[in-house]
Order: C-alpha cells, then sequence, then structure tokens
C-alpha cells in the first residue's frame, strides 16, 4: 500500500533510482542548491523580482540545462539527450521551489524547438554550443496585437537582395527576451504571399538591432517585448521557411505545453506541506483545526485530485515517449495534461487556502506566491478554452471507435525521444485513433467510485451517440465546452487507472479519489443542463448523468490519516 510519503515529491527522500547516474546526480544536485539557499531567500528573490541570475550560473556550472535539453543527434557528450521522464521531474522540482525558475528553462525549451526540428546544421551546432556555454533561449512567437494568432503576424522580413533578409517588428509575452544567446522568431516574408511566406529564423538578443522594449509583467520573470529594426537575417540563420515554419510553431507547443503539469504539481507538494502541517497545529476553539469536518474534507479532497494530477501526468508521459508517425495519442493526452491538470491544480490551492484562511497571505511562506502562480499555468501555452476546443476534435474517436494498439510500458529508460522534433504536418487531428478506453476501467470494476464513474462514462457514450450537438449548436463554444469538460473527465479517469494498475495504487486511495470525479461529472453535467442552447434531449440526458459517489465513512478516515501525516513531513530550512 502506497502511503502519502512516498507518493508526494518529498526533498528529504528523494531518489529517482529509475534514473541512470547523471541524471540522479543533476535532479539531486538542483534540490540541494535549493535548499542551500533557504526559504528566506528564495521568498525574498520572488518578492523583490530579482532576475535569477545565480539560478542560472548553478545551472551553466552542473551543464543542466545543456544535458536535459540537448537531444542526441545533436549531442557532445554520453548523457546528453532529450528525455520526457527527466524533463517531468525537474519541471516539478522547478515548480517545487518557484514557477520563476521553471519559466527560464520552459521558454529556454520552447527556444530550442524550431531549432532542434529544423534542418539547419549550422543553427543545431550552434544551439548546442550555447547551451554547453549555460546561455538560455526564447521563442518569438506571440505579439501585442495578435496573440498567438500566428496567421496574422507582423514580423516582417524584407529581401536584402544577397539572399538573406531585413526582420523589423515587434514581439510580446517574450520569456527569457532580455538575456536569450538564441531568439528564435516567426515571422513572413513581404515578396510571398500566403503561407510559403512564412519564416522561422534565428536572433541574437545581443545584437544592436535587437532591442529589448522592457519586462511586460511585474516579476522576476522577464517576460519581454523586444523589436527588431533591420535585424541581419543570414541564409545560416534560417531555420523553416513556408509551411513548415507553421508547423514547428504548433509542433514546439506541443512539446512545451506538456512542461506545465508537472510544474503545477510542484507547486501543490510544496503548498500542501506548508498548509497541513499549519492546520494540524492551529488551534481553533480548543480543537485542532484538523478535528472540524468540513477541513478534513477539504485537505483529503486536495490530497486525492493531487495525486490523480500525478498519475494522470505520469502515463501521459509513456504516451509522449512512445509516439510516433503511426500513434498520436499524445496529441490528445497532451491538452489534456495542460488544461486538465494545472485547472486541477488551481482547485488542490484553493481547497487548502479555504482552510488555511489568512496565513495563505503571510509573506514568509511559501503558499502565498503558489496561491499566485498557480493561476497563471491554465493561461499559458492557450487558454483552457483553446485547449478544450482542442481536445473535442478527438472526442468521437476515442469514445466510440477504438482500435487495437501494442501495449504501452512505463518509459523510465535512458532513450533519446527523436519524434517529438519529427512530427510532422500539424493537422489531421480528426484522423487520430485510441485504443479502448473502457479496458482500464474494466480492471477496477471491483471499486465502487470507479463503477459509478465507469457509468457516467458509458452515458457520455450515449450523448454522443444520440443527443450529440446537431450543426448549429456545434457553432456554440460556449455549449461545446461544457461537453469538453466531460470527456477531459473520462480521459481523466482512464490514465490515472492505467497509471495506477502500473504502479500497484491500493484501491482504497482511488476509491476516494473516484469519488471526487464522480462529484465533477454529475456538475458538470448540471452546467451542460443549464446552457441557453441546450434541448430537451440534452438537459433531460444532463440530469440523467447525475450520480452521488458511493460514500465509505471508514475509507474516507483512513485516507485522512495519511493527509494528516504529512505534518511536519517536510518544512525548508531558513
Amino acid at each position: 500500500m502506497a502511503d502519502s510519503a512516498s507518493i508526494l515529491f518529498n526533498p528529504r527522500t528523494y531518489d529517482p533510482e529509475h534514473f541512470d547516474p547523471e541524471t540522479r546526480r543533476l535532479l539531486r544536485a538542483t534540490i540541494d542548491w535549493f535548499e542551500a539557499r533557504g526559504k528566506r531567500r528564495l521568498i525574498e528573490d520572488y518578492r523583490s523580482r530579482a532576475w535569477l541570475g545565480d539560478f542560472l550560473d548553478f545551472a551553466a556550472r552542473e551543464g543542466l540545462f545543456a544535458t536535459f535539453l540537448t537531444p542526441a543527434s545533436a549531442a557532445g557528450k554520453d548523457d546528453q539527450r532529450w528525455d520526457t521522464a527527466r524533463i517531468a521531474a525537474l519541471n516539478e522540482i522547478f515548480g517545487f521551489y518557484g514557477l520563476d525558475y521553471w519559466y527560464a528553462w520552459q521558454v529556454t525549451i520552447l527556444g530550442l524547438g524550431p531549432v532542434w526540428q529544423s534542418d539547419n546544421a549550422e543553427a543545431r551546432a550552434r544551439a548546442a554550443e550555447l547551451l554547453a556555454q549555460g546561455e538560455v533561449f526564447a521563442f518569438g512567437l506571440s505579439e501585442k496585437t495578435h496573440g498567438a494568432d500566428i496567421y496574422s503576424t507582423d514580423m516582417l522580413l524584407t529581401p536584402d537582395g544577397d539572399g538573406g533578409f531585413l526582420a523589423s517588428g515587434s514581439k510580446y509575452y517574450i520569456g527569457n527576451g532580455n538575456a536569450a544567446g538564441l531568439v528564435s522568431v516567426f515571422g513572413r516574408r513581404t515578396d510571398v504571399e500566403g503561407p510559403d511566406g512564412y519564416v522561422f529564423f534565428a536572433a541574437d538578443s545581443r545584437h544592436e538591432a535587437y532591442r529589448l522594449v522592457k519586462n511586460v509583467v511585474d516579476s522576476s520573470k522577464y517576460v519581454s517585448e523586444f523589436r527588431l529594426a533591420d535585424y541581419p537575417v543570414a541564409p545560416a540563420d534560417i531555420l523553416h521557411t513556408g509551411r513548415a515554419a507553421f508547423d514547428a510553431a504548433l509542433n514546439t507547443v506541443n512539446v512545451g505545453k506538456f512542461n506545465l503539469c508537472t510544474a503545477s504539481i510542484g507547486i501543490c507538494e510544496h503548498a500542501m506541506y506548508e498548509a497541513v502541517t499549519h492546520a494540524s497545529n492551529r488551534i481553533l476553539y480548543g480543537r485542532p483545526v484538523t478535528a472540524f469536518p468540513h477541513v478534513r474534507r477539504e485537505l483529503t479532497d486536495a490530497y486525492v485530485r493531487l495525486v490523480g494530477m500525478k498519475l494522470f501526468s505520469d502515463r501521459a508521459v509513456d504516451y509522449f515517449r512512445s509516439a510516433g508517425p503511426d500513434d498520436r495519442r499524445y496529441l490528445l493526452f497532451n491538452p489534456m495534461t495542460k488544461m486538465k491538470v494545472t485547472t486541477e491544480g488551481e482547485k488542490v490551492i484553493d481547497l487548502m487556502w479555504d482552510v488555511i484562511a489568512a496565513k495563505g497571505f503571510e509573506k514568509d511562506n511559501y503558499f502565498a506566491q503558489a496561491a499566485i502562480e498557480i493561476r497563471g499555468l491554465p493561461k499559458l501555452e492557450g487558454t483552457v478554452h483553446v485547449n478544450l476546443a482542442l481536445i473535442l476534435k478527438f472526442l468521437r474517436n476515442h469514445l466510440l471507435n477504438p482500435v487495437d494498439y501494442p501495449a504501452v510500458p512505463t518509459r523510465l529508460d535512458a532513450a533519446d525521444d527523436a519524434f517529438l522534433f519529427q512530427q510532422g504536418p500539424a493537422r489531421g487531428l480528426g484522423s487520430v485513433r485510441f485504443h479502448d478506453w473502457r479496458t482500464a476501467f474494466d480492471a477496477y470494476a471491483d471499486v465502487p467510485n470507479v463503477a459509478r464513474f465507469r457509468e457516467q462514462a458509458d452515458a457520455l457514450c450515449t450523448f454522443v451517440e444520440t443527443a450529440a450537438p446537431d450543426e448549429e449548436q456545434s457553432r456554440d463554444l460556449d455549449l461545446l465546452l461544457a461537453v469538453g469538460q466531460l470527456f477531459a473527465l473520462v480521459v481523466h479517469g482512464q490514465l490515472i487507472l492505467e497509471q495506477a494498475r502500473l504502479t500497484g495504487l491500493d484501491q482504497e486511495l482511488l476509491d476516494e479519489l473516484f469519488a471526487v470525479l464522480v462529484r465533477d461529472f454529475s456538475a458538470h453535467a448540471v452546467e451542460l443542463h443549464g446552457k441557453d442552447s441546450a434541448t430537451d434531449d440534452q438537459q433531460s440526458w444532463a440530469l440523467g448523468a447525475v450520480r452521488r459517489p458511493v460514500v465509505d465513512a471508514d475509507r474516507s478516515t483512513r485516507i485522512w490519516e495519511r493527509v494528516e501525516a504529512l505534518s511536519g513531513a517536510y518544512e525548508m530550512g531558513q
């Protein structure tokens, strides 16, 4: 039986034995650097918006980014590879200590995406060398006026007559734009119309034609606005042209989007140690706060939601690493990690904050920054609504049209995930096929709340077959998003169960988790019932899909005891 301490990341006991020695060393060195820095300095740097120079110096000395973010095809050392499993582990550690550190790493990943997808050998070699030197990278895609609407980019490249271009225009919301050794910039040619005119090129933030305007946020994260004024783009700087540039943009977001889930997990884990420890030691009306039934319920719900986040994200790693031209299931699980896991993170923080109340505002706690930073993750790399709309493209095939696939094993091996930079054209999502989601549920048919949730999942299939939105309703995004939330819960539950099977998670914890998911499904069904354009049949279906979880007071008490055991399990040194 897994206990609470073995499920959550704890710096005191962390030793990822499944990784190779160099990966273990680097993960441990990162933890030790933060622990040596101490909580007071960590919080003060956050409050004073200090640039992350000390952290980046540490990462450079250790070769951290170079080891984790150089694919084998560009590697100069044996331990360098693009390994999604260990990248996920580092995301969690960065989130645990502060999202500012994660952000510098995350936008480096995004900046590298177009480079590692490029056939430009010179640019790839330059990127590998910059990584080896400890440089960070940036992803120059979004703009102040258009956001991430890359169809409308105003970064213009004018031919210079010698095979190159002069680039002029501005970019907005560009992390690391103040310090990046290489900025992957998306633009379009002035002499070519349509998609054939798109260009991805490499720029240097230190060039005199690169003008840093400002940090657009009040944070240690340097989220820049920059402008190029006749910036010279040589042929050696061109990463992609035409439709390939467009595909590189979307495929890079596919790679980077995944990182948000494990960062969210790290934030919630650190906050949970603080919240449970505080609540367990707070005396109110002569009793510990944790003696009150509603407090126990909120903290237990937060804990099981966090366990679900970890199970889903860990399993999604396997599908990323096993993906290929004939298996693109990751294209559903990817927006799920971004949308579902990060919004679960918000719920986890809110549940704990309801318990610790004013304590969550105190300047000497990690929780105060966790409560702020957890809000950002659902809004990065596409909003929740954008990603919900995306997963709807997979709904019918996933629920109703399964095909056979070989079983995907746990992927913790020291392999290079080369396909992530060979994804090809970013289209054809409606043709992606999936294995039968019911298999995961069948394995736990004897767990009461898994069985109850399965009733709701089967009901959703009936909805798709008999009451799906018609052509007119399909233009009502508000209604479709409510359907998307129901579908997301089924996918969420499926991967949770697959990972539970692979890891031997005890059924009692799983039962408590699915009690929460049953309530969530019922709430979203009621929301669908209330939509303006919902038909009578859809309204009737929605109320018919509402279920009450199977209540087991003894089970809930035992899960609460695991949560209570987190009190004092970890506290960062001063």
